[in-house]
């Protein structure tokens, strides 16, 4: 039917509709985005952290294979943020990241006791708000899958662009953070099929750094990898706009969007 859609109606007019659509969804939100007390609370909390690392550096570590690759350790004393289950490789690090970043509603669902738990600053979702409550370190973000748009001030509505590492990237931006590191984000994956689909896994995971990421059982959503490299390539203009960069130091990644670097030599 959409191909359908799509064969029958002038471009100009789909865009037209598209942003219409778009607009009318995001005027639906933000009420509640704005203020209900959880985000009100959340607002205040995020304002704290305008530019409170201006100048510094910081790593964003990704889940992918190649983080058993890479020699965490090094990251002990930097600042740093972890996503969705990244706090599966905490027993073995021996530490926790400084920020932890998760927005899909499928992880914070079925992982909501262990997210909750943590006791670094949260930046969740505020659509995912029906899966978790807040604690005292919980800030809800105004998240959007459409709309692309690179977010200076996460206060406001942020694009998730498909992917976490891309809100990650949102808010160290935000937070003032000169140079951002990525690392572990491979950007390929074995399970492949139709960009978002939810699928129930089957056995051990063998896209993420354990086995038990998103382990049998576990609902989630296959990788729209074209619409992450829109969402990248946003960021690294934003970025360089603003006289910052993202490197890239994820071993043997597949990510082509932002200049590479040797892992080891950034110590």
């Amino acid at each position: 039917m959409r191909a359908k859609i799509k064969r029958l109606v002038p471009d100009p007019l789909l865009r037209v509709a598209r942003e219409l659509w778009f607009a009318y969804q995001h005027g639906k939100q933000w009420p509640l985005a704005t203020f209900h007390p959880w985000r009100r609370d959340s607002i205040k909390q995020l304002a704290s952290y305008k530019d409170i690392h201006k100048g510094e550096r910081c790593f964003i570590i990704g889940n992918g294979p190649s983080l058993n690759k890479t020699d965490v350790s090094k990251l002990q004393n930097e600042f740093t943020f972890g996503m969705n289950r990244i706090y599966l490789a905490f027993p073995d690090w021996g530490f926790e990241p400084t920020y932890f970043a998760s927005v899909n509603d499928l992880v914070i669902e079925q992982s909501s006791k262990e997210i909750r738990a943590l006791k670094m600053p949260k930046f969740l979702s505020w659509h995912s708000r029906p899966h978790i409550s807040p604690t005292d370190n919980t800030m809800f973000l105004h998240t959007t899958y459409t709309g692309p748009k690179f977010s200076e001030d996460v206060r406001h509505r942020v694009w998730e662009g498909g992917t976490v590492t891309y809100v990650a990237l949102q808010l160290a931006f935000y937070m003032g953070f000169e140079k951002v590191i990525l690392i572990g984000v491979d950007h390929n994956y074995q399970n492949k099929g139709e960009p978002n689909k939810t699928i129930v896994s089957g056995g051990d995971d063998i896209d993420h750094f354990h086995a038990g990421y998103f382990g049998k059982g576990f609902r989630w959503q296959l990788p729209d990898l074209e619409a992450w490299d829109l969402a990248y390539n946003q960021a690294r203009t934003a970025y360089e706009n603003a006289g910052r960069e993202v490197i890239d130091a994820t071993i043997g990644g597949k990510l082509q969007v932002f200049p590479k670097v040797d892992y080891d030599s950034l110590f």
